[in-house]
């Protein structure tokens, strides 16, 4: 689906107001009109014909255009032209994801597919190659130009480095969240909605104390589950607040048996832990209630917003939901092989779905 307008083209200034000596890019028209750049390259390309755009969406791109100068440049047309139908892939992780234990492994599953469907071949980038500090510098990721256009994936990731490259109209596609950067295209699982239901069966089963324990990150997957869980007790009439949300830097030294006691000493009755790449919060909740000697469901219930550890697969199945990471990969596939032809596309969030588990229950009865 072609991107609608989201809001009025902004004042700017000429080139020749404010001075300028570089050419004007795709970026700038499409910040001054308030559409993505995909839809400005639709527009500006012979391509626009028979597409489903705006008329008056279409006027505010060549309005946009005009003012700032705007001339196609030849070298990078040239570019497009030769295309070679390879799709970049770069893990901002210590080594490529390919192990089928690894929590990425499935994106790349769904990646591979519909890559395959298209015509496209992979080219996979690492940081580990690079080593340390180095993987996301700009040596790192100036190689991923060797492809028509490149997928990120990674809780973490260079935004100074990402935001050139968006710039300079190179088509990238980050796997998750990424609002931060204006004009960066990207695909993500309802993780808010998804947190929200989770919240409603726990309090459907009569928990009225529940709190998150989620890492000390400010990544967009986690921010997105906590808003989720926040939402869900306001819904429910539940205590919210600072309170119900326990962030820690490290899971497995700040989650102790102790601390576990004190929470159901203070009407706690269900702890719900984010999922990330290490399982870091909920292996904590699953240790610490093992050595304080509770049973779950039967002291206490615990729930996953996500899925878990593959290395857990023989414990008993969390109430969560499951992250569609071969759905998203295809999503992300699809979004980008539509940036590298000069298409508008839009792919919206990726629901997820509920997954009862035998890890809740009714809460204990209060002697």
């Amino acid at each position: 689906m072609v991107e609608q307008p989201r809001k009025g083209p902004r004042r700017g200034r000429t080139p020749a107001a404010t001075g300028r000596t570089s050419r004007p890019r795709q970026a700038e028209v499409a910040r001054l009109a308030g559409v993505s750049q995909a839809t400005v390259s639709l527009v500006l390309s012979a391509k626009a014909q028979g597409s489903v755009i705006s008329d008056e969406t279409r006027q505010r791109v060549l309005d946009a255009a005009r003012s700032l100068g705007y001339v196609p440049d030849p070298a990078a047309q040239r570019l497009a032209a030769a295309r070679n139908n390879l799709l970049g892939v770069y893990s901002f992780t210590a080594t490529f994801p390919t192990d089928v234990e690894h929590s990425y492994y499935p994106f790349l599953v769904g990646v591979e597919r519909e890559a395959a469907a298209r015509g496209y071949d992979l080219v996979l980038f690492t940081g580990s190659s690079s080593g340390g500090a180095k993987a996301a510098g700009p040596e790192a990721l100036n190689r991923v130009r060797l492809a028509d256009g490149c997928l990120f994936l990674g809780r973490h990731v260079p935004i100074a480095e990402l935001k050139r490259m968006v710039a300079d109209g190179f088509p990238v596609v980050h796997l998750g969240r990424r609002e931060e950067l204006e004009g960066l295209s990207w695909v993500g699982a309802d993780y808010v909605s998804a947190s929200g239901e989770v919240v409603r069966h726990l309090a459907s089963l009569g928990h009225r104390r529940i709190v998150l324990v989620r890492e000390d990150d400010d990544a967009p997957a986690s921010t997105d589950r906590q808003q989720g869980f926040l939402e869900g007790l306001e819904a429910a009439g539940l205590p919210g607040g600072s309170e119900a949300v326990f962030r820690c830097a490290d899971p497995r030294r700040d989650v102790t048996p102790e601390r576990l006691r004190s929470w159901l000493a203070e009407g706690v009755t269900a702890f719900v832990a984010e999922e990330t790449d290490t399982g870091g919060a909920w292996r904590a909740l699953r240790t610490a209630a093992d050595e304080a000697g509770l049973t779950c469901p039967g002291d206490l219930s615990l729930a996953l917003l996500g899925s878990p550890p593959s290395d857990l697969a023989g414990d008993p199945q969390p109430t969560g939901f499951d992250v569609p990471r071969h759905q998203l990969g295809a999503a992300a596939v699809r979004m980008l092989a539509a940036l590298v032809a000069g298409e508008a596309a839009e792919e919206p969030l990726v629901a997820c779905a509920f997954r009862p588990g035998a890890t809740t229950g009714s809460p204990p009865e209060q002697p």
